[in-house]
């Protein structure tokens, strides 16, 4: 019987997620699997705690790592907090944002929506009168938006949902690690990612972050959270109970991944990675320029580390896409909902957000569309 692993490619991850890995995160993960509640296990998670509170700049006790996708960050953060009836404004300019109203309108929240354009960012001012219009339990919005390459302006908003008095939910699925987020001094009550985009981790794990205020919130429920995997007042007693609490069998080798890959980011420091996005963003953008190819976002509002291109007219978008994996070995992302077809996404995220990645892309991408 063959080996399928064996004829797998050697792709370079250049869509809106997973990024690729660096070489060291492999290694760590290749480490010997020890138990779920060994001690050295449990120092990892106390090691991985303060990581991820220096990564979101946060003084949290509230900060773990779910063994889940991003999407168990979002369903987390809403099963904790949101309970049937409560008021929830949700921004929405975007596949992910109008994802997070779906989820709270299941937990039987009362969801308002505003509305921006797919790729313009949301207007803190239009949110403010929106504010004024009704009293929220929830404020809720996505930093960079994943489907448009949009970075939006949370530090506002938050300030917004504070003056209201509203609970501050923000999704940095595809900002943490490459974008500047203030957890603290934002405001942000609740806020959740992921691993495998400017982490630099394989998929499989899920960054969240609760403030004292909705931790609060959450153990005054009037009823248990509906869902006990995702139980925060559960998972705090695993993470940091005194003595430990089984919760569930953590993935030993996937905490070892993101504790080398967010060691990387704070070995290299935070300024620096931020700057290396910024930095590799800006010569893709050049790269693409010269081409004749544009960004659907304006520049000042972009998310450096998802771009969002601009498919020329005439240009088969799943062509391109299929002969650039084919060939070149290269993966890109499609538009999503009302952008499919109009855009692809490029990712330079993490271990990817390096000049000689977008040197190979843009080489890839030219010989494709000339052929054409």
């Amino acid at each position: 019987m063959s080996n399928l692993l064996e004829t797998m490619d050697s792709v370079l991850l250049m869509g809106p997620g997973p990024s690729s890995i660096h070489p060291k995160v492999y290694q760590a993960m290749a480490r010997p699997t020890i138990g779920h509640l060994d001690p050295q296990f449990l120092a990892l998670m106390d090691g991985l705690k303060d990581q991820l509170k220096a990564l979101m700049n946060t003084k949290n006790e509230a900060t773990i790592t779910l063994s889940g996708t991003g999407s168990s960050g979002m369903e987390a953060v809403m099963t904790n907090l949101v309970e049937e009836g409560e008021p929830m404004l949700v921004v929405v300019n975007g596949y992910f944002s109008d994802r997070m109203g779906d989820v709270a309108r299941r937990l039987g929240a009362q969801v308002d929506v505003i509305e921006f354009p797919w790729g313009k960012p949301a207007d803190p001012d239009e949110i403010a009168k929106k504010l004024k219009e009704k009293s929220y339990k929830y404020v809720s919005m996505v930093h960079g938006e994943t489907s448009t390459g949009v970075l939006n302006p949370v530090k506002e908003v938050g300030a917004l949902a504070k003056a209201a008095g509203a609970y501050f939910i923000v999704d940095a699925v595809t900002s943490l690690g490459g974008n500047e987020l203030l957890v603290d001094a934002w405001g942000i009550d609740a806020l959740y990612s992921c691993s495998q985009k400017c982490i630099g981790c394989p998929s499989g794990l899920s960054p969240v972050t609760f403030s004292d205020r909705a931790m609060e919130k959450i153990v005054a429920r009037k009823k248990k959270v509906p869902n006990f995997y995702l139980d925060m007042t559960l998972l705090v007693k695993y993470w940091s109970g005194a003595p430990r609490v089984y919760h569930h069998t953590a993935p030993a080798n996937m905490y070892y991944g993101l504790y080398e890959a967010l060691t990387l980011i704070l070995d290299e420091g935070l300024p620096r990675v931020q700057a290396r996005h910024r930095e590799t963003h800006e010569y893709l953008a050049a790269g693409l320029e010269k081409m004749g190819l544009s960004l659907l976002v304006e520049k000042s509002f972009r998310l450096p580390n998802l771009n969002t291109v601009v498919i020329p007219n005439g240009v088969d978008d799943a062509a391109v896409r299929k002969e650039l994996r084919q060939n070149y070995k290269i993966e890109v992302g499609a538009g999503l909902g009302t952008l499919t077809g109009k855009i692809w996404r490029v990712g330079i995220m993490g271990y990817n957000a390096r000049k000689e990645n977008v040197d190979t892309f843009l080489t890839a991408i030219s010989q494709i569309i000339k052929g054409k």
